[in-house]
């Protein structure tokens, strides 16, 4: 009995071996951009175990910044449920990619669909265990880890802003300087551009038929139909371009 556990916790600490360099880089953004956030919460106004609970319950980085928002905005649980989905949409198609990959992982499924994060699934997507380690254990250690960063970041920003006075004006845009870079990087990366333009151009014509406070859902909602009804000749068009 006793050397079957052993035997279980040394396969479980090779997999934690294997999958920590995987998540080297995404520790340094994660700690960088949770600390960003929770300093943002506690100087909005919230308490400091406001980012630590919303890290290890939402465990959405730009969902969490738009909490701030919703949270400090008259009480709407239907548009905050709209916000969240349309956010994270996104996770759906993560999911279905990861039917066959997380088929056998037993018990820890639960928290590993719970944790699939971009990052996360960039990794996992994309490499496989090492020779002789767990692949469950592997994707489950990488899954943990990656959220172990954000919630420690959250944290210490939280603590951060509640001990250290400073002018926060500008923190706030870190998110935004964030989706900028990935658009960037995006716009860099793709063969063709429509799914780029439709994006931007449905967006200001959004903000200016509903307005600041009122075009986040109905942008992304028109975005998402778009790229439904011209998936083919987005596709199309990707081919060509190869």
């Amino acid at each position: 009995m006793n050397s079957a556990s052993g035997g279980r916790g040394a396969a479980r600490m090779a997999a934690l071996q294997a999958a920590f360099p995987y998540t080297i880089p995404i520790q340094t953004g994660f700690l960088f951009l949770g600390m960003t956030y929770g300093v943002t919460m506690v100087k909005s106004g919230f308490d400091f175990w406001y980012p630590m609970l919303t890290s290890v319950t939402v465990f959405g980085g730009s969902l969490e910044f738009m909490i701030v928002t919703l949270l400090q905005s008259p009480f709407n649980p239907l548009q905050a449920l709209m916000v969240s989905v349309m956010i994270q949409a996104r996770h759906l198609f993560y999911g279905i990619a990861m039917l066959d990959r997380y088929r056998d992982v037993g018990k820890k499924k639960p928290y590993m669909v719970f944790g699939l994060c971009d990052e996360t699934f960039s990794i996992v997507c994309s490499v496989d265990a090492p020779g002789g380690v767990s692949r469950s254990w592997f994707m489950f250690f990488v899954t943990l880890l990656d959220q172990l960063y954000w919630v420690t970041g959250c944290t210490l920003g939280a603590l951060f802003g509640m001990l250290i006075r400073f002018n926060t004006q500008g923190l706030d845009f870190a998110m935004t300087a964030l989706f900028v870079v990935i658009f960037i990087e995006q716009w860099r990366k793709d063969r063709q551009h429509i799914s780029a333009m439709l994006g931007l151009g449905l967006s200001v014509l959004s903000l200016l038929a509903f307005g600041p406070d009122n075009f986040l859902i109905p942008a992304m909602g028109a975005i998402l139909a778009a790229l439904a009804l011209l998936r083919g000749p987005i596709e199309r068009k990707g081919g060509e371009a190869a």
